[in-house]
């Protein structure tokens, strides 16, 4: 008999619930005032068709067609081909910011004898730069070392 009271009572709770909830069915969205005072916006503004437009060639009109940069320049840096056969370099090694990642000018030397290529060592390495090469170490341009020796 007690359950059946609590079923009842809760049922009875439920059904007045979903009766205040729709009590506003039929008159559209209802929106609260925001802390200022303000409602909410429910929808964007919508552009003037007789307002200026700007040119196509304006630089902020992000629907502008987009031209590709000029040769050798990328949004005002000067680039250079990247260098793909085989190269010697020679310089002190450092180490990277990522454990057993080595750089020597710039480039992130992959390969090669580990009892050579050591931080802070002075040496010439030969190989070939890689730079479509994903590493782990988050710095400089892969280089494949094909020889080294301590300067």
């Amino acid at each position: 008999m007690r359950t059946l009271r609590i079923a009842a009572t809760a049922l009875i709770v439920c059904t007045a619930l979903v009766a205040c909830g729709g009590q506003d069915a039929g008159t559209g969205p209802t929106t609260a005032p925001t802390p200022t005072g303000a409602s909410p916006v429910t929808e964007l503004p919508t552009p003037d068709p007789t307002g200026p437009v700007p040119p196509p060639s304006d630089p902020v009109d992000p629907t502008a067609p987009v031209s590709p940069p000029p040769a050798g320049k990328t949004r005002g840096v000067p680039t250079s081909p990247p260098v793909t056969g085989e190269m010697t370099l020679t310089g002190r090694v450092e180490a990277g910011v990522e454990p057993g990642c080595l750089l020597l000018d710039g480039y992130l030397l992959l390969g090669g004898p580990r009892d050579v290529l050591t931080s802070g060592a002075s040496v010439t390495v030969t190989g070939r730069p890689n730079p479509s090469l994903m590493t782990t170490c988050q710095q400089g341009t892969p280089f494949q070392v094909a020889t080294a020796k301590r300067a």
